[in-house]
């Protein structure tokens, strides 16, 4: 069975899935440099929370800083950004799930910033409904930090996997059905993360 076969064997199953080896390690060095020369350059804005009207900065409840990805992004980037249209194609020929677009962000986590329990829909809001996650930190100690941690459908308090994010990982769980939570880093945490969605 190849990783991606697995991966969404996974993913069919019990909601989520990672894998560590779908991306080359140099791709990951590549998106790795691309970030932080972003972060640098002052692009990434600090995350909020909600949307519209109830819109609103916490970083007690979520401590990130993004930017999102565009036409502008750099070559390794746009690289990615074709796999992750590939990728969508996948998911719709396997589950036929009508995704027609998919928006990512790179992320940054300082030292003691995490992103409390939530899901990845906005209330009354069905448009999400693949949650991606890839990690870009070369190395991560094992006393670090900043595991994802992923509950149960059923039971929002119960703990079903932590995922810690060692580079080149790869995450997908429904967005719709897995609550999560980032837990608090003690060193800086790079991402790229975002969504497949059915809106167009």
């Amino acid at each position: 069975m190849s990783s991606l076969e697995s991966l969404f064997s996974s993913l069919e199953n019990q909601g989520w899935a990672f894998a560590d080896d779908l991306l080359s390690s140099e791709w990951v060095a590549a998106l790795f440099s691309e970030c932080q020369k972003s972060w640098q350059n002052g692009l990434f804005h600090e995350a909020h929370i909600g949307r519209g009207q109830g819109k609103s900065q916490n970083t007690e409840i979520r401590g990130d800083a993004i930017l999102w990805l565009d036409s502008n992004s750099g070559p390794a980037t746009q690289d990615f950004l074709k796999w992750a249209e590939e990728f969508r194609c996948s998911l719709n020929e396997r589950y036929f799930l009508g995704l027609h677009r998919e928006e990512f962000h790179f992320a940054r986590y300082p030292e003691g910033r995490g992103y409390q329990k939530h899901l990845d829909q906005h209330r009354g809001q069905g448009t999400r409904k693949i949650s991606l996650v890839f990690y870009l930190n070369p190395d991560w100690p094992a006393n670090a930090g900043g595991e994802l941690v992923l509950y149960s459908h059923e039971n929002e308090f119960l703990e079903v996997q932590r995922i810690p994010p060692h580079g080149g990982r790869l995450v997908v769980f429904r967005s719709d059905l897995i609550p999560h939570e980032v837990l608090p880093c003690f060193q800086t945490r790079w991402s790229l993360t975002g969504w497949f969605r059915t809106d167009s």
